[in-house]
């Protein structure tokens, strides 16, 4: 008869209470004596009722009984029309409870009787529920809902049913006395703070199974043959929705477990403690769309069974489970892999990110190991350096320039008493007169911070969202930051904006939507979830406002899909062409046959097209960089980030190569 868990019930009326005593000998005493006995009832509490035929005390130890596995909810109760015989009224007595996702209503009779002018309850266990006798209480059972899956492109499984093992403490395995010392020596095999543990294992029943950790498999440091020197240590087969590998694309996707305080205090109940739900990501953002519905009955049994033998529940209520839908996305499960595997190595915060630019599907959003579970690829918010001439070589096209225009690269350029120059071992042969391909090829700091007087902050941002970044992402469905591009800067600020700094912020995202944008000859919209009337939940996955250490956090934040900080525009003001990207994509194949990223000539396939990316952060001397790549390949276009990372030619730039040449 045990109920596996709360559920969620409400609709609690606050009463009044009252003697049922009447103004008169005629209906209406009646009637107030029935609407004080709902309101009791709505409140569980009879402490206020004048009874007949059990005692004050007993009747709220019944009701308390028989409601017992409904708690902590109460019902809504509302009497309806009296039928008054004399000094003897009936009254039908509705009640509404919400469980689960369910609503439970039934009506049951009540009897009031006068005496001496007061009208007394006749206390029968009927009027609480259907048919009732005094010898039942109500019982409840809860059947979990199956969750629905995430899938990948193609409908590849990603996260689906998965074997695991729950590793916990089986109390009816254990002397009452040992249970405090095996809680605690499981935790410390298994790296659970011990005294929360047994704590746990404490308050729960004799015959509890107390899980303390789940495993995908055991391990030698978590092995069976360690559970069995710890009496009551069980390990239990099940089932539950998993990744192929406990790191894939968890940032991402997120996980599911048991709902935390701060996630039940959210839901206004709607979680209970024990509840299963998402934490992070797309299953915390779909939580309601994946979990489904779970299955509830509600049935009357012997409140003392014989012994031995199992309680025979009469059914007075039932619904069925519906299980929860599969959540659709663009994740190639192979180029999240690979793109996690060449991450694998890397120390500091670092991203890929792998779009396709037909369609601005993404393939892959991998979070590098010292992302420390954020979600840089999406979220993060970063000064993008060199990545960002892409944009200011947009604007100065539309003021009429070409790849072949000449501009002026000096090795130092100083704006208002601050010197910018060019990255170290900038070629002496590419200083002077030189083509914008040629300074775009070798990324010239001083040329570009030059053409700042014709290139207004404005320009800069019409051309940034002409290229699908700080502009809304309708159909991504997911948490991201598209980028935060100041339409008004001057001085400095505009000089570093030339150089993708000041600020400028975009995350892996952002930089790879805008190669794609160049190589589709058109803005690029990123899509990650396919289902076409998936509603994200405010309570899950929205807004997270962390930013990485060492990010410059700018006007910007990160925000779900469809909805915008101030400092993005809903869509282009004026789309990139197919003419305008022409000319980007040959001074971004220039960086590849003259330029910095001269190894990726190396990758078979499309001629791949790049640009490299350096970014000073910090108050160090020499500051840190980040370092950024991005690059399009056929219709592929990538993104990869290192927070930490020293030149993006030479950080970046491999990592790069070895995703392309991977990729295929």
């Amino acid at each position: 008869m045990g109920n596996p868990r709360n559920i969620v019930l409400g609709l609690v009326a606050l009463v009044t209470a009252g003697t049922l005593t009447a103004c008169d000998d005629g209906r209406a005493g009646a009637e107030s004596g029935a609407k004080q006995l709902a309101a009791a009832l709505s409140a569980l509490d009879v402490g206020s009722l004048t009874l007949d035929g059990i005692q004050q005390d007993a009747a709220a130890k019944r009701l308390a009984a028989v409601f017992k596995e409904l708690a902590p909810a109460k019902p809504n109760v509302s009497a309806g029309k009296v039928d008054l015989s004399s000094d003897k009224a009936t009254v039908p007595l509705e009640y509404s409870w919400k469980v689960g996702e369910a609503e439970w209503k039934y009506t049951t009779q009540a009897t009031l009787a006068k005496s001496k002018d007061q009208w007394r309850v006749q206390w029968t266990s009927g009027m609480l529920a259907p048919e009732l006798t005094d010898g039942e209480v109500l019982d409840l059972k809860v059947s979990t809902a199956q969750r629905g899956n995430i899938l990948g492109a193609g409908d590849a499984p990603i996260v689906v049913d998965r074997p695991v093992y729950r590793v916990g403490i089986d109390k009816t395995k254990v002397p009452a006395e040992q249970a405090d010392a095996s809680a605690r020596a499981l935790a410390g095999l298994a790296g659970l703070d011990a005294t929360t543990y047994a704590q746990q294992v404490a308050a729960s029943g004799p015959q509890a199974f107390v899980e303390g950790i789940v495993l995908r498999a055991f391990t030698p440091e978590i092995s069976q043959a360690k559970l069995a020197t710890i009496p009551g240590a069980v390990s239990v087969q099940d089932t539950m929705p998993l990744a192929p590998t406990r790191t894939f694309a968890r940032a991402v996707l997120g996980s599911v477990g048991q709902a935390s305080a701060e996630q039940i205090e959210k839901t206004n109940g709607a979680l209970q403690l024990g509840d299963t739900t998402g934490n992070g990501g797309l299953q915390e953002q779909y939580d309601s769309l994946l979990r489904g519905t779970d299955g509830v009955t509600i049935g009357a049994v012997p409140a003392e069974p014989p012994a031995g033998s199992a309680a025979s529940a009469r059914e007075l209520f039932a619904v069925k489970a519906v299980s929860g839908a599969s959540l659709k996305t663009t994740l190639d499960p192979r180029l999240q892999q690979l793109a996690e595997d060449t991450l694998a190595g890397v120390g500091p915060a670092s991203a890929i990110v792998a779009l396709r630019p037909s369609n601005g599907a993404v393939l892959a959003a991998a979070s590098g190991p010292g992302s420390n579970g954020y979600n840089t690829a999406m979220l993060g918010q970063y000064a993008p350096g060199s990545t960002f001439k892409i944009v200011d070589s947009l604007a100065m096209i539309r003021n009429g320039m070409t790849p072949d225009s000449k501009v002026n690269c000096t090795p130092t350029l100083t704006v208002d008493g601050r010197t910018f120059k060019n990255a170290e071992g900038y070629p002496e042969g590419s200083l002077g007169s030189v083509t914008l391909r040629d300074a775009f090829a070798h990324s010239c700091n001083t040329a570009f911070i030059a053409a700042r007087d014709g290139v207004s902050q404005a320009q800069l941002e019409s051309a940034a969202t002409s290229l699908g970044v700080a502009v809304e992402a309708p159909k991504l469905g997911a948490a991201a930051f598209l980028g935060s591009v100041p339409g008004s800067a001057e001085g400095t600020e505009h000089a570093a904006s030339m150089i993708g700094q000041g600020k400028v912020l975009l995350s892996p995202l952002a930089a790879a939507v805008m190669a794609a944008s160049v190589a589709q000859g058109s803005p690029v919209s990123p899509q990650l979830v396919l289902n076409p009337d998936a509603v994200p939940q405010p309570s899950g996955g929205a807004s997270p406002s962390a930013v990485p250490t060492g990010s410059a956090a700018g006007s910007g934040s990160a925000v779900p899909s469809g909805s915008a900080p101030s400092a993005q525009a809903t869509a282009p003001a004026t789309p990139v062409t197919k003419q305008e990207a022409a000319q980007l994509s040959d001074m971004m194949r220039a960086v590849v046959t003259s330029g910095h990223a001269g190894f990726l000539t190396e990758v078979r396939g499309a001629p791949v097209g790049a640009k490299t990316g350096t970014a000073e952060y910090g108050k160090e001397n020499p500051p840190k960089t980040h370092a950024w790549i991005v690059a399009v390949h056929g219709d592929l276009a990538v993104a990869v980030f290192v927070e930490d990372g020293g030149l993006g030619a030479t950080t970046s730039g491999p990592l790069l190569k070895q995703f392309l040449t991977a990729a295929g």
